[in-house]
């Protein structure tokens, strides 16, 4: 299936957020997901599916100065 991660289009076999966040190995550094332009709790990754043409952004948070 085809899904948009941070505007740029993927094909996926994940099922759900968590899934997809494992597979492109990016679990650790992401602090919140929207899908679809709503937000998705962290305890609903595992359970939150994705579908064709979703659009899902992947947060991380930067430090600096």
């Amino acid at each position: 299936m085809e899904v948009y991660v941070n505007g740029k289009n993927i094909k996926t076999k994940s099922s759900t957020i968590l899934k997809l966040l494992n597979e492109l190995g990016i679990k650790s550094k992401v602090m919140a997901t929207a899908l679809n332009t709503q937000i998705v709790k962290k305890e609903e990754w595992k359970t939150k599916e994705i579908k064709e043409g979703d659009e899902i952004e992947f947060l991380e948070f930067v430090g600096g100065g």
